[in-house]
């Protein structure tokens, strides 16, 4: 039995939850996330809980329960806490500004790159340019684009310059070694 998937998921005092099936609409303070899940699993509502079940013990429906499930509790944390992602940016020149939702980054390229927030997602800059806080209800899609836009300037070895998340260790090299003689 999947440890994650047999765990009921609590239902905060705020959220509403409403299955028809396999699709799953979770609405809270903080917003509204749907989702389609697979035909196989049995998702029921019991007692201020969520639970999924699963029809047999084969392969496919084990790897299925337990993403069914942190699916859903992702779904139910996200419409009353939401989720945050931290960005820090290193080196000279390169900083963030806020143009009224749009992100603009300044990254040492020749040009500057705007970032526009997707659906139910904003961006907050602080510390004069350098701390960009990504706010979102979807994990997924807050998740994906703070990678997206680590990807546009990822920190380099030496130095430790660019895009980086708060609290991530960069390994460093060490740099040309002097002549001796």
């Amino acid at each position: 039995m999947s440890r994650i998937g047999k765990k009921p998921i609590p239902i905060p005092d705020k959220v509403q939850v409403n299955i028809d099936g396999t699709d799953v609409t979770v609405k809270g303070p903080k917003g509204q996330l749907h989702h389609k899940f697979p035909v196989d699993m049995m998702i029921k509502q019991e007692d201020g809980h969520i639970i999924v079940e699963r029809p047999t013990d084969q392969r496919q429906h084990r790897a299925l329960h337990g993403m069914t499930r942190a699916l859903i509790a992702n779904m139910v944390t996200g419409v009353s806490d939401g989720y945050e992602r931290i960005l820090e940016i290193e080196g000279v020149g390169y900083r963030a500004e806020m143009e009224s939702t749009t992100l603009v980054m300044h990254l040492g390229y020749s040009h500057t790159i705007p970032i526009e927030p997707p659906a139910d997602v904003e961006f907050m800059v602080e510390e004069r340019g350098r701390l960009i806080r990504i706010h979102g209800i979807d994990k997924q899609v807050v998740g994906q684009l703070a990678a997206n836009i680590r990807k546009l300037r990822p920190p380099e070895p030496y130095k430790g310059k660019g895009v980086h998340y708060q609290g991530e260790h960069i390994r460093r090299k060490a740099g040309k070694a002097g002549k001796t003689a």
